[in-house]
């Protein structure tokens, strides 16, 4: 059963330490340990993954590498029957959907290329070293590990996916000594205001969200002053309708509720106060970046275009695009207080 001791442990000498009991409470009121029907499956089979310990790792490469095959195969006179278990037991955590991974030589081919967005991200943002790093909706950690191989002093994201969870916890097993963690929540869960994170990163977010403009504000709450925030959103394209509400569902995805065009979303950042906002990367997904595998077997992208025009959804709506955007919270709160004042005295 998972305690997040190794947190609480770690958070106790760090800037996160005033948060240590609010952190406890919110996680007494939205984790239940036993409420997935896998829960006690998948805990089990987390046990059962060999004992490894390995100081061989790449965090810095597209493929996130922890451990050598060679590692593996010493661990036991029937390297063959181990190296097969192995990947029988991280098969029964499917869908794999962030990476890729390769754990001990196995390969983990993962459903999203997130190596393309992370190499789209990088160039644009301020250096990871030694800053204190938060991630919303982070899925299986994927992308928390990578920005500590970018040097991040600290890192934390946030999901409420128990099975992301399982997979991070088979990344975190051997990789102990490494100042990374996943707590099972919603970014509107933290306690706020949480300003504490030199970077907050928010991937693949805000369109889940009823209301975008809450979702920056938490965002911006759990900044310090002068910190970055790193937003991805799909976008529709810049001459089609300013924000695309879809009737039902969006590429089949439920719970989509607003897509604004990048000018718009530009925009809903200044008003929820961040300031220096722009737009560094706008780029179609692809059906090589976007697609089914064995460590993911169901429909993926390909599957909710048009196949008779794939400039569209099969709803009709325009086929996932993504914006990248880069800004900062201001310095001083009075900076967002006259930026709030100003824009409430702007006609409508």
């Amino acid at each position: 059963m998972m305690d997040f001791n190794d947190f609480f442990s770690v958070i106790e000498s760090g800037p996160l330490a005033p948060y240590a009991s609010a952190f406890k409470d919110v996680l007494a009121r939205h984790w239940d340990a036993s409420s997935h029907g896998n829960a006690q499956t998948w805990s089990r089979q987390l046990t059962e993954l060999p004992d490894i310990t390995t100081d061989i790792s790449n965090l810095r490469s597209g493929t996130l590498t922890i451990g050598s095959e060679s590692e593996l195969l010493l661990a036991t006179p029937l390297p063959s029957a181990v190296k097969e278990r192995f990947r029988n037991q991280l098969m029964q955590f499917r869908p794999w959907r962030k990476g890729p991974i390769s754990l001990f030589g196995q390969f983990i081919d993962t459903e999203w290329r997130s190596d393309w967005k992370w190499d789209r991200i990088l160039p644009h943002i301020q250096p990871l070293k030694a800053r204190t790093v938060l991630d919303v909706g982070c899925g299986n950690g994927y992308h928390c590990f990578r920005m500590r191989g970018e040097g991040a002093k600290f890192v934390l994201g946030v999901d409420p996916t128990r099975l992301f969870l399982m997979q991070f916890q088979i990344m975190k097993k051997y990789l102990p000594q490494e100042p990374v963690f996943l707590l099972p929540l919603k970014g509107e869960q933290l306690p706020r205001p949480l300003s504490v994170f030199d970077t907050v990163f928010s991937l693949g977010v805000l369109y889940h969200r009823k209301s975008p403009l809450e979702h920056l504000e938490e965002l911006r709450d759990c900044l310090v002053p002068g910190g970055e925030l790193v937003l991805e959103s799909l976008v529709v394209p810049a001459n089609e309708t300013t924000t695309l509400v879809p009737e039902d569902r969006y590429a089949q995805m439920r719970n989509v509720w607003n897509i604004p065009n990048p000018s718009v979303l530009e925009d809903w950042l200044k008003k929820a106060g961040f300031v220096n906002t722009r737009i560094v990367n706008i780029n179609q997904t692809s059906p090589q970046e976007q697609r089914a595998t064995d460590w993911m077997v169901f429909q993926s992208l390909r599957d909710f275009l048009d196949p008779d025009d794939v400039s569209k959804t099969v709803e009709g709506y325009p086929a996932p695009c993504r914006a990248i955007l880069v800004a900062e919270k201001p310095c001083t709160t009075g900076t967002i207080k006259a930026q709030t004042t100003q824009q409430s005295r702007s006609p409508a």
